[in-house]
């Protein structure tokens, strides 16, 4: 057995260079380059014939209230302000166990498109997209708690230390594209509760953990080359990965010495290709105002250049891409324990014009059939309030949405109760939505494994099924 490199050796062989490496010819690769890759990022083949090449993920941290967005309940306005035991039953415990009494929703509910599905006026904009949308009103998760959930919701397990599905998206196709990595997250402002672990690789290779690009500012650190002369950086490069091989070869071909160099040469390439990428000037006008890239808001602002870009990055191959929401009046989230309208009215305003505008401009490019957007929260709320104007926490039934990526336009899927308490039809787990995710990329869940702590361990754990009625 070959003897493991130890990181003096590592470190001495390779002359401290790792940082600064990059391939010949980097200054002359186009920006759309997508050549062919060797090591870990390399393009794998899926299960099955995908029907999506790269997904969205639209996370709406802090739990958007179903009742007051996607699931209509006319039965909260015809029992608003009876005491909720007597009205809906039994209630089980909540997380701050502060129970008011029924609360309708502020937002009045309409049918839209030719599809008629109901949507709330918290999100205008995107009720006009309502014919693409498909709706899940039956999801759950096993946890009340932010941190838990978020866990749970990126990677299937409710405790940190698991790979997140974009990770697992990665470790499974690889990238088409090697000059950005195959998952990454773009930062509106808020980290969700539970951190960086939301976007991180596990026990997979750290090759194919969340890469974080800043929306606004400085989208990474030392982005920007330090060397004002190109060549005299190019020659540089060329010498550390003179040494880099020649340290490599010494090690015998060491895998941990190749994924290090490897990562290396993609963060030196991406000195080239995140400025590009995140440069929008030359988006024409017309996209800007779709996106909301000039509205008065600044929320608005910010998360209209987030999904801008995510659409960017999927043009360029990129498989996986994360959005968090912006920070909108510090760190307010969705979480409305109080003040229910201000907290879902300021965090809708930032999101729903950008939402609208990208699966209008992906449609309109032919990418929509091909690109699976996802929106969820990591759990719903209650439909009485907390207090008198909030509500708590619910895990029993709540909606998420798709559109695109081969699944059932203009449908909603799954019922909750009379109240949008609890879901009572075609009840879905997150095991299930992870397993339709990965069966759109192409990826059989139940295969899509690695060998962790003596056995091999997957997205869904031993649990999930594709929901293969809402599949177009």
């Amino acid at each position: 057995m070959k003897r493991p490199l130890s990181r003096r050796a590592l470190l001495a062989g390779a002359a401290n260079g790792f940082g600064a490496l990059a391939l010949r010819g980097l200054f002359s690769q186009p920006a759309f380059a997508s050549r062919s890759l060797a090591g870990p990022l390399a393009p794998k083949p899926p299960h099955a014939r995908p029907r999506a090449k790269s997904v969205i993920f639209l996370f709406m941290e802090g739990a958007v209230s179903q009742v007051d967005s996607f699931d209509h309940k006319p039965m909260l306005e015809k029992h608003h302000g009876k005491d909720p035991r007597q009205a809906i039953g039994k209630i089980e415990k909540t997380q701050f166990e502060n129970i008011g009494t029924v609360l309708k929703s502020p937002w009045a509910f309409s049918q839209h498109g030719q599809s008629g599905l109901w949507i709330s006026d918290l999100f205008p904009h995107v009720a006009r997209q309502a014919d693409d949308l498909c709706v899940l009103r039956s999801m759950t998760s096993a946890f009340p708690e932010h941190t838990s959930a978020n866990y749970f919701l990126h990677s299937g397990l409710g405790l940190q230390g698991r790979p997140s599905m974009g990770a697992w998206v990665a470790y499974g196709l690889g990238t088409s594209n090697e000059n950005l990595p195959g998952f990454v997250v773009l930062n509106g402002g808020q980290i969700p509760s539970g951190g960086l672990d939301c976007f991180g690789s596990g026990f997979l290779p750290a090759t194919f953990q969340g890469s974080l690009l800043n929306a606004n500012g400085t989208p990474l650190a030392n982005v920007v080359p330090s060397e004002k002369q190109p060549a005299l950086q190019l020659a540089k490069r060329r010498l550390v990965e003179r040494l880099n091989r020649a340290g490599l070869a010494t090690a015998g071909g060491d895998d941990a010495l190749e994924s290090a160099i490897a990562n290396a040469e993609l963060a030196a390439r991406m000195q080239t290709t995140i400025p590009e990428l995140m440069d929008v000037s030359g988006e024409s006008a017309a996209t800007r105002e779709l996106y909301g890239l000039d509205a008065t808001y600044p929320h608005t602002r910010t998360y209209a250049r987030q999904c801008l870009i995510a659409r960017r990055l999927v043009e360029r191959g990129v498989r996986f891409v994360e959005l968090t929401i912006p920070m909108v009046d510090g760190y307010q989230r969705w979480d409305a324990h109080g003040g229910l309208i201000k907290n879902h009215g300021d965090n809708a305003r930032a999101v729903d014009q950008p939402i609208a505008g990208l699966l209008a401009d992906l449609k309109g490019r032919g990418m929509l059939d091909d690109t699976l957007v996802v929106w969820a929260g990591e759990f719903g709320r209650t439909p009485f309030a907390q207090g008198s104007d909030g509500r708590d926490h619910n895990e029993f039934g709540f909606s998420v949405w798709l559109a695109g990526g081969g699944v059932r336009p203009g449908i909603a899927y799954g019922e909750t109760d009379d109240w949008g308490y609890k879901a009572v039809q075609d009840t879905l787990e997150m095991y299930d939505l992870h397993a339709t995710i990965l069966h759109l990329m192409g990826i059989d869940h139940t295969r899509l494994t690695f060998r962790f702590g003596g056995r091999d361990i997957r997205l869904t754990d031993v649990h999930g099924n594709v929901i293969h009625r809402i599949l177009a």
